[in-house]
């Protein structure tokens, strides 16, 4: 009874590992240029809105520093 239990899931586990190459092999994958240009793209707009928000923190910081001398 063990050995089959275990005969059975050596074999669904090898027909699951043959179905995951199955599907591996439809998958296209994205070219070395491909890559290279949106992760550029990714980094531009990294730094964009990294340095908008940096920005927008210092306006932001002296308005309400402003307001707080303004109130007390």
């Amino acid at each position: 009874m063990l050995l089959v239990s275990v005969l059975e899931r050596i074999g669904s586990a090898r027909t699951f590992l043959g179905e995951v190459r199955g599907e591996l092999d439809k998958v296209t994958w994205p070219t070395r240029d491909e890559v290279r240009g949106t992760t550029i793209i990714v980094l531009i707009t990294v730094f964009f809105f990294g340095f908008y928000l940096y920005g927008l923190d210092v306006v932001m910081s002296y308005i309400s520093a402003f307001i707080t001398n303004l109130i007390g």
